[in-house]
């Protein structure tokens, strides 16, 4: 049951980011996570042009009012530390240029000496993708494929040549490079999803919702699907832990997995790390006033999943 563990850092509101970043993160990386990871909410509509994860009339969650740029975050904790690994779950990808996205993720790779794990999603928000304003929402997944293209191929030797939908790069140097292949991570909701990640990621990227028994079933599918296709490299998995903590016990017939205290988040985390995945990272940002409660949350958590065999 020995898997690695990971934290998100600190994006929202009740953070300051500038200072409670590089703190949160040098901090997480003493207590031994070996991996800090952030995920992006590009804007809090209001009123809200379709419901969270467009399913009609859901309410968004309030600590998505103003979610810090998570490559700006990553930047943050890459000055305040050494070791850890420095992850996007999931950094929604047509929101970006695929050009300045890739060269983005590769200056912080060298600058990080070889830390980042990409994790790229195509998200769910009309409203985020109006405002960017780099392609329609229908045009999504082709836009997904173009940024892992142009990222290949800017990590790639030079002289760089692509000509896409949206990128067009005609033979030039492009640099920096980054300080080793970034690893790419990628959903896997259908069958399109699917087989994009067994072709052309290097790792899969759930979040831990539905149950254990769930998650596990996805997997063997994922594992399935790779053999099916004849791929012979490991599929790497890194799962998203979403808490709800609360300092006291959550007694209420209506508790959800990872809801409650320290106690019950790690006893719901325990059968999710029996499946096997390579790692897991918790997100504690939602029930936490401050840094100092992240803190001392982030090591409460690390030290009982630890005693727990996790």
């Amino acid at each position: 049951m020995a898997a690695r563990l990971g934290l998100s850092l600190p994006q929202t509101r009740q953070f300051d980011i500038g200072r409670d970043v590089p703190d949160v993160a040098r901090t997480a990386e003493g207590i031994g996570y070996e991996s800090l990871w952030v995920f992006e909410r590009a804007l809090f509509p209001d009123p809200a042009t379709q419901g969270l994860y467009g399913v009609p009339n859901l309410p968004w969650p309030d600590m998505y009012r103003g979610v810090a740029e998570p490559l700006v975050t990553l930047t943050l904790a890459a000055t305040a530390t050494r070791r850890a690994r420095l992850g996007t779950s999931v950094l929604v990808a047509p929101l970006h240029g695929p050009f300045q996205l890739a060269r983005a993720l590769a200056t912080l790779d060298a600058a990080s000496g070889g830390r980042v794990v990409a994790g790229l999603g195509t998200g769910w928000s009309l409203d985020e993708y109006a405002a960017a304003g780099v392609a329609p929402f229908e045009e999504r997944g082709q836009v997904l494929d173009e940024v892992l293209d142009v990222c290949r191929a800017v990590w790639g030797p030079d002289p760089v040549s692509y000509e896409g939908r949206l990128t067009r790069i005609e033979s030039a140097v492009v640099a920096p490079k980054p300080a080793r292949p970034i690893p790419i991570l990628l959903p896997a909701f259908s069958k399109k999803a699917l087989t994009r990640l067994v072709d052309r990621g290097d790792g899969w990227q759930p979040v831990a919702t539905g149950g254990a028994d769930q998650l596990a079933a996805q997997w063997r599918q994922v594992q399935d699907f790779a053999a099916e296709r004849g791929r012979t490299e490991p599929i790497q998995s890194v799962a998203r832990i979403n808490t709800r903590y609360s300092a006291k016990a959550y007694d209420g017939a209506d508790r959800q997995p990872f809801q409650g205290n320290v106690d019950q988040i790690v006893s719901d985390l325990v059968p999710y790390a029996e499946i096997g995945l390579d790692e897991y990272f918790v997100d504690l940002q939602d029930g936490t006033r401050d840094a100092e409660e992240l803190k001392d949350l982030a090591a409460e958590v690390y030290t009982a999943a630890r005693a727990a065999g996790i």
